[in-house]
Order: C-alpha cells, then sequence, then structure tokens
C-alpha cells in the first residue's frame, strides 16, 4: 500500500517540475516551423517560439498547445513544457473541448519516442502531478480531469488507476465519488466519459471493471450516497437487465 501524504507528493511534483525545467531549457520550436496566421496567429508570435525560455503570453500559450497542425510537433511541446506543465498543475488551462486535448498535446508530440531523460522528466511530472491531486483535498484541477489528460497523454489508464488502487485516503476516496458522479451517466450507456484520441473502448472497459472492482467499498466507507452505489453496481449488469432493474436511474441515451 502506498500512503504519500500530501507534502511528500507536493515535494515529488515540485521536484518534478524543477526536472521538466532544466531537461527542456533552451529548446526552441523548429527553425522553419509554420503555421496560418489567419487561424494561428502572427509572424512575431511564431517567432516567439523559436526564441528559448522567454514567457509566453496566456493566448499565445493556449493557441500553440491547442494547435494540431504542426509540423513537429514534438519540438514546439518541448519549447513550452515548463510553463505549460507550470499552467496546467496551477488550474490556468481551460479547453471549450474537453480536457482531453490537453492530454492530446502531449500524445501528439509522441514524448514517450523522446531521448530517454526527456521522456522521463515528462512521464515523472504525469505521475507526480497525479499522486499530488490524489492527496490534495481541493486540487487547482478535479481528479477526474487529471485521469484524463493522463491517459490520453500516455494511451493508457492502466498506469493511474493503479495508482489510484494503492493511494488510500479520505481526499483519494472523495476524488473518487466526483468522479464516479462525473462518469456514471456516459458509462451505463457504454461509452466513455471522454473523447478519447484512441483505445477508446478498451479504456471504456477498463474504467468500467476498475470502478466495479474498487469504487463500492471506497464510496460505503465515506458515506455516499445509495443512489450512486446502485449506478455504479449497474455497470456490472448487461442488456434489458440493466434497464429493467429497480434502480435504473431513467436515463436517455
Amino acid at each position: 500500500m502506498m500512503n504519500l501524504d500530501r507534502s511528500r507528493a507536493r515535494l515529488r511534483l515540485d521536484a518534478a517540475m524543477d526536472g521538466l525545467a532544466a531537461t527542456f531549457r533552451g529548446m526552441t520550436a523548429h527553425p522553419d516551423e509554420h503555421n496560418c496566421e489567419c487561424h494561428w496567429g502572427s509572424a512575431e508570435d511564431l517567432a516567439q517560439l523559436k526564441v528559448a525560455d522567454t514567457e509566453l503570453d496566456p493566448d499565445l500559450l493556449q493557441r500553440t498547445w491547442e494547435a494540431i497542425d504542426w509540423s513537429d510537433h514534438a519540438s514546439v511541446l518541448r519549447r513550452i513544457l515548463p510553463q505549460f506543465t507550470t499552467a496546467l498543475v496551477s488550474g490556468l488551462i481551460e479547453s471549450p473541448f474537453g480536457m482531453e486535448t490537453v492530454g492530446r498535446s502531449f500524445a501528439l508530440g509522441h514524448w514517450q519516442q523522446w531521448p530517454a531523460e526527456q521522456a522521463a522528466a515528462v512521464e515523472e511530472f504525469l505521475h507526480a502531478w497525479w499522486a499530488h491531486t490524489l492527496t490534495d483535498p481541493d486540487p487547482a484541477v478535479p481528479a477526474h480531469e487529471v485521469l484524463i489528460i493522463s491517459g490520453e497523454a500516455s494511451g493508457t489508464l492502466s498506469p493511474w488507476l493503479h495508482t489510484w488502487e494503492a493511494l488510500t485516503g479520505p481526499a483519494a476516496d472523495q476524488h473518487l465519488a466526483e468522479a464516479a458522479t462525473q462518469w456514471e451517466y456516459d458509462l451505463l450507456g457504454d461509452q466513455l466519459p471522454w473523447d478519447a484520441w484512441e483505445n477508446g473502448e478498451e479504456m471504456r472497459a477498463e474504467l468500467t471493471a476498475w470502478l466495479l472492482r474498487h469504487a463500492p467499498t471506497r464510496l460505503r466507507a465515506i458515506g455516499a450516497s445509495e443512489e450512486l452505489l446502485h449506478r455504479i453496481r449497474l455497470l456490472g449488469v448487461t442488456g434489458l437487465d440493466r434497464w429493467k432493474d429497480p434502480h435504473w436511474p431513467g436515463h436517455r441515451y
């Protein structure tokens, strides 16, 4: 069992962010990188991405990580990573299209294929941020959103769910109740609660199975409603039996 208290998790996250800053210091976008002035930004904006370590204004940072049409997405991502992750942890990054787009920005950079030191720095940041989120009673970004970001960034839910399984305590359990409340409607309709870039059906099946195994005991321990517990139970009921169950919530799809 892992029992990370909040202060230890914060120290780990701080160290991970320091590691990112050191690893990606001096990075720039490719000299030939370009984007549409009409839809993305000006030549002056683009020039800032080709200068290392200068702070981007929030609007330029947002437009940069949201864009999916960079010719060398990896170099653009490396350029903005220290500032981007700092803004993420502070809750300053939002997306009208769902937080999966944040994770997708990582995935499009194929960070797992980067040189070992760079890939390790990104991986440690994601794990440290996730552990800190689960131990913080009031994180800047809700746990269910951090899970989406991490799952989309890595292409898998397994390591993040394993951490949630191992971390115990009131904060992690309360985050589980909040996540289950957010997810039950979609999962009861056999849909993943976000728009996955890939492996969506595998993620849905894994998340459903994980909730069935681990959520009921933890939710009962913190006094979750019987209504929520029944909705989790119904994830394990298939076909007409689910719809005809006396505790079916009446969802329409």
